[in-house]
């Protein structure tokens, strides 16, 4: 019974159902500019990293966009401070700034988008931060994501 549990198990980490759970984050918004998710924990053994976001309120991204921006912590200011320059027709997200990482671009009421990240461009021990470009909602909706 145990060589039966033990090969089990070793059949599903080595058929990437666990690791593939491990390797992406669905992040859910909502119209009251809140996230469900405050901390993403990205393993060290992920080569790629999926972050998918979902928008479950109803009003249209002109209005209550929600997109996601990742950078390091000590970058942050400089890109928020940008967003609003960069405007709407660029998802507030600065084009070509080598100090955004990865975003998605903005999505409406009831719209989903996604992105998938090289894990290279990640480093053990560098603090990052991710949050909303469209102006204003940063202030609620942020998170940290750890790398590791």
């Amino acid at each position: 019974m145990m060589k039966k549990m033990f090969l089990a198990v070793v059949g599903l980490v080595f058929s990437g159902a666990v690791m593939a759970e491990e390797c992406t984050v669905d992040i859910h918004a909502t119209d009251q500019m809140t996230w469900d998710q405050l901390d993403v924990h990205v393993s060290g053994a992920c080569k790629e990293f999926t972050v998918r976001l979902h928008h479950d309120g109803k009003l249209p991204k002109t209005t209550m966009g929600h997109g996601w921006v990742l950078t390091k912590v000590n970058d942050k200011a400089g890109v928020l401070a940008a967003t609003a320059a960069a405007g709407a027709s660029n998802n507030y997200v600065p084009p070509n700034d080598p100090r955004v990482i990865a975003f998605i671009p903005l999505v409406g009421g009831g719209e989903t988008h996604e992105v998938t990240i090289d894990t290279s461009k990640l480093k053990h021990g560098e603090e990052y931060l991710y949050f909303c470009p469209f102006p204003g909602h940063s202030a609620t909706m942020k998170g940290e994501l750890f790398f590791g």
